[in-house]
């Protein structure tokens, strides 16, 4: 919707809202008139009902208005005598029209001091959810939002498993353009696995002011740009999905507007100068290791390794051990022996044990993992190893699935670039050999209609040379740089697609995706924070003495005044 639209329903809604409450404005000892003014009319009604003004701040939150309008609908019947659970369900489910039939077919009187306690004890227990709700999907949406790492892009920076806390005031809060959605929850509900919004009416997007700006290699959370799937792993056909419902990315940031980036051999330049990451950084690449009496998983394990492949044989498996496999393995193959392809923390002795597999496991010459480069150079001085070789892919080997996917641009994910990263109110020259890089922003992410005849390319309609940005856009890559789904892949992030910032981690668990029986806490990420200078360092014990001290004051506070 547009601005113009918006006014319109607004408007709108102003007319029902006096149509169907100025005689109970007058029985209240109002104007007819206040309640025709928007704001003002529901500023009077506050005081009506005897609720607090600022919920009239409330009523103008997407989402948040959700909630309370409800609560406003049984607070206004019940103002006027009408108490009974009838009531209560009539005004809920005809969406408040029912105040209609007390406004002109009920002869009602204005109770100006009526109790606010809930009449009964599920009463009470209804209007505290209620609130509850409201409060904590005003901090999730404007001020902090809780989120789990669910893949391994960012490894070994952030973990799989890693519970985040985003802030969502660094950069500036995004005001909810979906304005009908289901609370505390993103795209999907729980349980019966459907669509938690409806797509239309949208509210344009806004920007709360923030205290900072995304800086180049800051981690970020955005909503995935080519999001067209309902839930992650999940494959169905795509959906469109409205901005602040696509999925939520989180990756480095490293390149900012109006920067000019390129890969070589893996490494990222800004500007022409090769970028420095933070110390905290733990950027990974693929590495052939080789070793001529085989690379056992063994080793890699005792070397810190984490992220490879185990390849076991089995002469026989019936299709009971098979499911008994399913979830501990990548693959199996149908014909005897059976290859077996697990990550690296393989299969579980008591799973073997317990389905009697006779199981072989392949100690290979050479085997593939991810490591740092600093893993890297200590694995090779280990006197059992060979060689360690990065594997790059070279400059000019083609990757179709590289952004921006056209045969011009010879690219890969270690050889890529050099493009320009657009900034809001710069103007690029526009032709058939760019076009590709900008398509998407030109057409999708800022709305206008493109079109080519020939040489010629035009913008809603007329022929141009050139464009201009009407916002800024971000690059963004994950820290594990082989195994990262990233702006590489699909392009520019837009700033309307910015979330906020991870600030804290909370509660880290190894195995997050093997069952609770399976959970490991990692007790030395718990209570860390993600941005800073140096090593990582857990405050998890000082919020314990923290907390043991708080209890014992409150304990010894209230023994005194029992004794007084």
């Amino acid at each position: 919707m547009n601005g113009t639209q918006w006014m319109l329903f607004i408007l709108l809604i102003q007319v029902i809202h006096f149509l169907g409450t100025w005689k109970l404005y007058v029985k209240a000892g109002r104007k007819a008139w206040e309640a025709a003014i928007p704001v003002y009319n529901a500023i009077v009604l506050m005081q009506i009902i005897n609720r607090p003004k600022w919920w009239v701040i409330l009523l103008f939150i997407p989402i948040i208005n959700l909630l309370l309008f409800p609560v406003i609908w049984v607070e206004t019947i019940r103002s006027f005598g009408k108490n009974s659970t009838l009531d209560t369900w009539l005004v809920i489910l005809t969406l408040g029209f029912y105040i209609y039939y007390v406004n002109y077919m009920l002869d009602v009187k204005y109770i100006e001091d009526r109790s606010l306690q809930p009449r009964t004890a599920l009463g009470e227990w209804v209007s505290s959810i209620v609130f509850a709700i409201v409060a904590a999907t005003l901090v999730h949406t404007y001020f902090i939002q809780p989120y789990v790492i669910p893949t391994g892009s960012l490894e070994k920076t952030l973990l799989i498993g890693d519970f985040l806390f985003v802030s969502k005031f660094h950069y500036g809060a995004r005001t909810p353009m979906t304005t009908i959605a289901a609370p505390m929850v993103h795209d999907t509900l729980p349980i019966i696995k459907t669509k938690s919004y409806l797509s239309k009416p949208q509210l344009p997007y806004f920007r709360l002011p923030g205290f900072q700006k995304v800086k180049r290699n800051d981690i970020v959370v955005f909503s995935w740009p080519t999001d067209t799937v309902r839930q992650f792993f999940v494959k169905e056909k795509g959906v469109r999905k409205p901005i602040d419902k696509k999925s939520n990315y989180v990756k480095r940031c490293v390149g900012v507007p109006g920067d000019s980036l390129s890969i070589r051999d893996g490494y990222v330049y800004i500007n022409g100068k090769q970028t420095v990451l933070p110390e905290r950084a733990r950027p990974q690449y693929t590495y052939a290791i080789y070793a001529k009496k085989g690379v056992s998983s063994k080793l890699l394990t005792e070397a810190g390794v984490t992220d490879f492949d185990r390849k076991y044989i089995a002469q026989s498996l019936t299709q009971e051990q098979a499911n008994a496999l399913s979830k501990y393995v990548y693959g199996i193959s149908p014909s005897s022996p059976h290859t077996i392809i697990t990550p690296a923390k393989g299969i579980p002795n008591k799973v073997i044990q317990r389905n009697r597999l006779s199981l072989r496991e392949v100690i290979d010459r050479e085997r593939t993992a991810t490591l740092t480069e600093k893993a890297a150079t200590a694995l090779a001085k280990n006197n059992a190893i060979d060689s360690v070789v990065k594997r790059i892919s070279a400059k000019g080997n083609v990757d179709k699935n590289i952004f921006p996917r056209k045969s011009q641009f010879a690219w890969n994910q270690d050889n890529f670039g050099n493009i320009y990263i657009p900034e809001a109110g710069k103007t690029v020259a526009l032709n058939l050999n760019v076009l590709p890089l900008y398509k998407k922003i030109i057409k999708e992410y800022e709305g206008n209609t493109l079109s080519v005849n020939g040489n010629q390319i035009s913008i809603n309609g007329k022929v141009t040379k050139s464009y201009t940005f009407k916002q800024d856009y971000y690059w963004m890559m994950g820290d594990n740089r082989h195994r990262s789904e990233d702006s590489r892949f699909w392009g520019y992030v837009p700033a309307d697609h910015i979330v906020g910032k991870p600030v804290f981690v909370w509660m880290s668990i190894d195995g997050i995706n093997d069952g609770f029986l399976n959970w490991r806490p990692r007790w030395d990420r718990v209570f860390t924070t993600v941005h800073g200078d140096g090593q990582t360092t857990s405050y998890f014990k000082y919020f314990l003495l923290l907390l043991g001290a708080w209890f014992a004051f409150d304990f010894f506070r209230k023994k005194k005044v029992k004794k007084e």
